[in-house]
C-alpha cells in the first residue's frame, strides 16, 4: 500500500497546514492605486501602483478576490476601462475619506489671452487638427459650458412647417441662418419639436427663399410643430457670451469667452476624449456573465457623445443614446455611493442580459442624456442568460439632465421586468422622470412586475418639450405598481405636462397611494388601457385638467376609486369620457370656485347629477377635504376630513425620496 506524505504528520499539525493552505488560497488581493504611484510598483499602501488599468491588469492575474483601492486625485482615461467575465467578484473602492474621479477628459491648460478681446481666451490643440481628437462638450470647474449658439437666449422659430420630406427643407426668417454655416461640418441645427431633438448639420442655405435644406427628415407627421423653435451652435459667429466656446476642427484652435473673475490657466477645464469610460461585459457566445463586481465611492465623469456625420434625430426617450457606464451579461453587481456627473449621454445603462444589480445613495447629475437606461427596446422574448431584469434602483438623487438630448428620462425602462424602483429623487430634466414598458398595444413583454415606489419626482419638463408624464408607462404590464410616489410641478411646452400617465396599452398596472400636483395637464391621464386600477391618490391643483382619458375602447379602461380630486382652475374631467368603459365611484371631489354647491361643477359635459345618472360616482362625495395647508403643499388630512369617513387611507409622505445610507 503506497503511504501518503500526508500519512506522516500528527492530525494536530495536519490542521494547521489546512487551514494555512485554505487562508493563502481563499485571502483577499488588495491592490491600491495612487495618481502618484509607479506602474511597475507592487500596489502596496507603499508604493501603490498608478493607473486604474494597471491595477485591473493585476487583479486578473490572480485567482484570488481583489480589492482595488483608489486614493485621491483624477484618472483620466482616453480608452474605456474593460471587466469581463474574468474579473468577477472584483472591487474598485474609494480609499477611506477619498472621492476619486475617473475620468474621460483631459485637462486642458496652456491658454492665452486674445489681443483684442480681454475675456476671449485661446488655447492650440494639435491633436484635433491632426484629425485625432475632436469633442462636442467642455467642462469649466465642474460645469458644462455652451458651446457658441444664436440666439444666446431663447429659440429662433421656423416659419413654415418642415413637412414630412426628406431631406428637411426648414423656411427660416430673415436673417436668421447664414449662407456659410453650410460650408462648417462641425455647425448642428438643434430642434425641438413634440417629444424628439433634431441635431442636424446644415447642408445648404438659400437666402433669396430663406431655405435652409438638413438631412433626413421628421418620421412622421405627428413630429411636426408649428412655429418649431430651434438654434445654431457651434458656429464662430455666435461665439460673444461670457461661457461660450467654440472648436475649430481644421486649426485644432479652441477658444473660450471667460466669463468675469475667470482665469482657464486657474480653472479646471476639461475636454472629454471617450464617450464609453466604463464597459462591464461578459460573453453571449459563451455564455459567460461577469458577477459580483462591486464598485464603491468613486466618481466617474466628463465623457462625449457620439454625433453622425448626417446627425442625430433623438425621439422619444432618447433611444439612441447609451450610457456612459456600459453593462451587458453581468449580474448581481452593486454600484453604491457613487456620483455620475456631467457624462455625454446616459449615465448608467443596464443592456442585455444585466440581472440583479444593486444600485444605491448614488447621485447622477449633469448628464447630456439620462440618468439610467434598463434593457433593450426589442428584446420581447429574451431567453434566461439574455434577459434584463430584477434590478434594485435605490435612494438616488438623479438632476440636471437631458443637458444635450432634452427627450432623455429620468430612469427608462425598456424590456425589464421585476425591477424595484425606490426611494428616488428626480428632477430639473427635460422629459419624463420615469418611464416603463417599450410596447405600443396590447402585445405580451417582459415588462412585468416592476415596483416603483417612494420616489420624489418634480420640476419636470419646465416648458421645453411636450407629451411626459411623472411616471409614464407603455403596454400590458401585469403586477407593475406604481405607489407612494411624490409628483409635481410637470410643465410641458405645449400639450402633456402630465402627472401619472398610463400611455398606449398601459395594462394590469396598480397606481395607489400616490400624491400629484401642480401638472399643467392633468394630475393623470389614460391614453387607452386596460383595467388599471387608480386608488387612493390624491390629485390636488393641477392647472388645466385633474383627469383626462382619451380613447374610448370596449373594455374597461380603469377602476378609479377612493381618490380625493382637488382644485381651483380648469376642468375635472378633461377630453373624452363618452362610451362609460370604466369604473368610477367612492371618491371625494372639491372645485373650491364652486364650494360644496354640486350644481356648479361640471362633470365631462353634464352635471353631477346627469353623470350619476349614467352610473359613475353613485357613493362619491363633493366636500372640502381639510387639507392640513395646501397653499404650502402639505396635503395631510385633518382628522375631521369627510375622506377619512369614506374609507380613504392617509398618505405617508416622511420616507418619499433618499433615505440616508444605513436604512
Amino acid at each position: 500500500m503506497k503511504t501518503h506524505a500526508f500519512s506522516r504528520i500528527p492530525f494536530a499539525s495536519l490542521f494547521s497546514v489546512l487551514a494555512a493552505l485554505w487562508v493563502v488560497h481563499s485571502r483577499a488581493a488588495t491592490i491600491e492605486v495612487a495618481p502618484a504611484g509607479n506602474d511597475s510598483a507592487a500596489g502596496t499602501p507603499a508604493a501603490p501602483v498608478r493607473s486604474l488599468r494597471v491595477a485591473l491588469d493585476r487583479a486578473r492575474a490572480t485567482k484570488d478576490v481583489t480589492t482595488i483601492v483608489v486614493r485621491d486625485g483624477r484618472y483620466e482615461q482616453d480608452v474605456p476601462l474593460e471587466i469581463s467575465a474574468d474579473d468577477s467578484r472584483i472591487t474598485i473602492q474609494a480609499a477611506p475619506g477619498a472621492r476619486p474621479v475617473v475620468s474621460g477628459g483631459r485637462r486642458i491648460t496652456g491658454w492665452k489671452k486674445d489681443a483684442a478681446k480681454p475675456d476671449l481666451w485661446h488655447v492650440s490643440l494639435p491633436e484635433v487638427a491632426a484629425g485625432g481628437w475632436y469633442f462636442h462638450q467642455l467642462f469649466v470647474d465642474g460645469e458644462r459650458v455652451q458651446r457658441a449658439r444664436t440666439p444666446d437666449e431663447g429659440f429662433f422659430r421656423t416659419a413654415d412647417r418642415l413637412g414630412t420630406n426628406s431631406p428637411i427643407a426648414l423656411t427660416f426668417k430673415p436673417g436668421d441662418i447664414r449662407a456659410e454655416w453650410a460650408s462648417l461640418p462641425d455647425a448642428r441645427l438643434v430642434m425641438l419639436m413634440k417629444w424628439t431633438d433634431l441635431q442636424l448639420p446644415i447642408r445648404s442655405v438659400d437666402t433669396t427663399r430663406n431655405v435652409a435644406m438638413l438631412p433626413g427628415g421628421p418620421r412622421d407627421y405627428w413630429m411636426d410643430e408649428k412655429d418649431a423653435r430651434y438654434w445654431v451652435e457651434n458656429v464662430p459667429d455666435a461665439l460673444n457670451a461670457p461661457g461660450e466656446w467654440y472648436l475649430d476642427r481644421k486649426t485644432g484652435e479652441l477658444s473660450f469667452v471667460a466669463p468675469a473673475g475667470v482665469d482657464p490657466n486657474k480653472s479646471q477645464v476639461v475636454a472629454p476624449r471617450i464617450v464609453t469610460l466604463l464597459r462591464i461585459s461578459g460573453s453571449e457566445k459563451t455564455r459567460q456573465a461577469v458577477s459580483g463586481v462591486t464598485l464603491r465611492g468613486l466618481t466617474f465623469a466628463e465623457t462625449d457623445y457620439d454625433v453622425p456625420v448626417d446627425g442625430v434625430v433623438s425621439p422619444q426617450a432618447a433611444v439612441p443614446v447609451r450610457g456612459a457606464i456600459r453593462v451587458e451579461y453581468a449580474v448581481d453587481c452593486t454600484l453604491v455611493n457613487c456620483t455620475l456627473e456631467n457624462l455625454g449621454g446616459y449615465a448608467l445603462d443596464l443592456g442585455r442580459g444585466a440581472q440583479r444589480w444593486h444600485v444605491s445613495h448614488c447621485e447622477i447629475r449633469g448628464a447630456g442624456g439620462g440618468g439610467i437606461r434598463i434593457g433593450e427596446p426589442g428584446d420581447r422574448k429574451p431567453d434566461e442568460f439574455t434577459a434584463c431584469r430584477d434590478h434594485e434602483i435605490l435612494d438616488s438623487h438623479l438632476h440636471r439632465l437631458g443637458r444635450i438630448f432634452a427627450p432623455a428620462c429620468g430612469i427608462i425602462v425598456f424590456q425589464s421586468g421585476g425591477n424595484k424602483i425606490l426611494h428616488n429623487e428626480i428632477n430639473d430634466l427635460y422629459y419624463t422622470a420615469i418611464s416603463v414598458g417599450w410596447n405600443w398595444g396590447y402585445e405580451e413583454t417582459p415588462c412585468r412586475g416592476n415596483v416603483i415606489a417612494f420616489n420624489h419626482l418634480h420640476d419636470i419638463g419646465q416648458g421645453r418639450l411636450s407629451d411626459m408624464g411623472g411616471i409614464y408607462t407603455l403596454g400590458i404590464q401585469q403586477g407593475t405598481i406604481l405607489r407612494n410616489n411624490l409628483i409635481h410641478d410637470v410643465v410641458s411646452y405645449d400639450y402633456g405636462g402630465w402627472g401619472l400617465y398610463p400611455d398606449e396599452g398601459s395594462t394590469g398596472i396598480l397606481l395607489e397611494d400616490n400624491v400629484v400636483y401642480h401638472c399643467k395637464s392633468s394630475g393623470f391621464h389614460q391614453h387607452y388601457g386596460r383595467e388599471n386600477i387608480v386608488r387612493n391618490n390624491i390629485f390636488a391643483f393641477n392647472r388645466e385638467n385633474q383627469l383626462m382619458r382619451t380613447r374610448d375602447e370596449a373594455h374597461v379602461s380603469f377602476y378609479f376609486t377612493n381618490n380625493i380630486v382637488s382644485f381651483d382652475s380648469g376642468n375635472l374631467l378633461g377630453s373624452s369620457w363618452k362610451n362609460d368603459r370604466y369604473v368610477i365611484d367612492g371618491n371625494l371631489y372639491f372645485d373650491t370656485r364652486a364650494g360644496t354647491d354640486a350644481t356648479k361643477m361640471k362633470f365631462a359635459d353634464g352635471t353631477w347629477a346627469q353623470w350619476q345618472a349614467r352610473g359613475h360616482d353613485k357613493t362619491s362625495v363633493i366636500a372640502d377635504p381639510l387639507f392640513r395647508n395646501a397653499a404650502k403643499r402639505d396635503f395631510t388630512l385633518s382628522p375631521e376630513s369627510p375622506a377619512l369617513k369614506m374609507g380613504f387611507r392617509p398618505i405617508d409622505l416622511s420616507t418619499v425620496g433618499p433615505r440616508k445610507a444605513g436604512n
